[in-house]
């Protein structure tokens, strides 16, 4: 039986852009829950602009609370150095290091053109693996863009270069806005392969806008992903991305996983139960379907 690693982004941008700002103690009880689901890889957090992304404005607070597990790595999304110093502060076990893959969304998303993310990332980048953190650079927008359109296979090559230089221990590749399609999958992370130093780490970042997310993980599988990024519930959506939605649902992608014989590691029934009990504390229809139709009936 192969296997793949899914990394729960549920805490972090499973909630960046709900209407709802949960309670810290909520965000906590879903770490938690990731963590007995089977989960050993969880972005809990983001140290951005409280002003900007106000959900996220508990970041310390939610660290402080999230269960300590051996072999359980928590991450935290970071923009600057302030975020790297914030990250650090808080006892992250990794950063993720975000670049826009276009000019417009990277201004809009924070503040810098991709060439100027791309020299942040690099600084970011080495500072935190002087601090002993493991590393990643995810390229957003890396199928497409809400305020550009198409993002050519040159301009993503141009920004993949800048980032190889890098230097992370796994770079990522977004969908941020739910474009892509399988055939676009398996040719982006060929793309990525061919750029990354050897040993580094191979990430999708999947989003269900236009229901290819669990077509499109399998396809990432099969490119040779590394990692999958998943959110329970399948809760998720950037605020400075216009009709943004949510990731692929973790249990959809265990489901399809288990019947698939890949392994995961996560247990689908936790994880259903734990999409349930999001929806409660959401207030809210959450889009995942196996949350909805149930596993395969016995």
């Amino acid at each position: 039986m192969s296997a793949v690693e899914i990394c729960e982004v549920a805490p972090r941008d499973g909630l960046q852009n709900e209407s709802v700002v949960l309670p810290t103690e909520v965000k906590t009880e879903l770490v938690a829950r990731a963590v007995a689901a089977g989960a050993r890889r969880i972005e809990a957090v983001s140290f951005v602009n409280p002003s900007r992304v106000p959900q996220m404005a508990d970041a310390e607070a939610v660290m402080a609370g999230v269960p300590r597990v051996d072999g359980v790595s928590y991450a935290g999304l970071v923009m600057n150095r302030r975020g790297l110093d914030r990250a650090l502060a808080a006892g992250v076990d990794e950063i993720n290091v975000v670049v826009v893959a276009t000019d417009t969304f990277c201004r809009r998303n924070q503040g810098t053109t991709t060439a100027q993310a791309c020299e942040a990332a690099r600084d970011l980048v080495a500072a935190g693996r002087e601090a002993g953190l493991v590393t990643t650079v995810t390229v957003g927008a890396a199928f497409g863009c809400p305020f550009e359109g198409e993002v050519s296979f040159d301009r993503l090559e141009e920004v993949l270069a800048r980032v190889a230089d890098a230097g992370a221990d796994e770079v990522a590749l977004a969908d941020t806005i739910g474009v892509a399609v399988p055939a676009d999958v398996t040719a982006r992370m060929a793309l990525l392969g061919a750029r990354v130093a050897p040993g580094t780490r191979t990430r999708l970042h999947l989003h269900d806008t236009r229901s290819t997310g669990v077509a499109n993980a399998l396809a990432g599988v099969a490119s040779g992903a590394d990692v999958l990024d998943a959110s329970i519930g399948g809760t998720g959506g950037c605020p400075f991305a216009p009709n943004a939605t949510g990731n692929v649902a973790t249990e959809d992608l265990v489901y399809t996983f288990d019947r698939s014989e890949i392994a995961t590691g996560l247990s689908l029934t936790a994880l259903i139960e734990s999409a349930q009990w999001l929806q409660e504390q959401i207030g809210r229809r959450l889009p995942s379907a196996l949350l909805h139709a149930g596993p395969f009936p016995a």
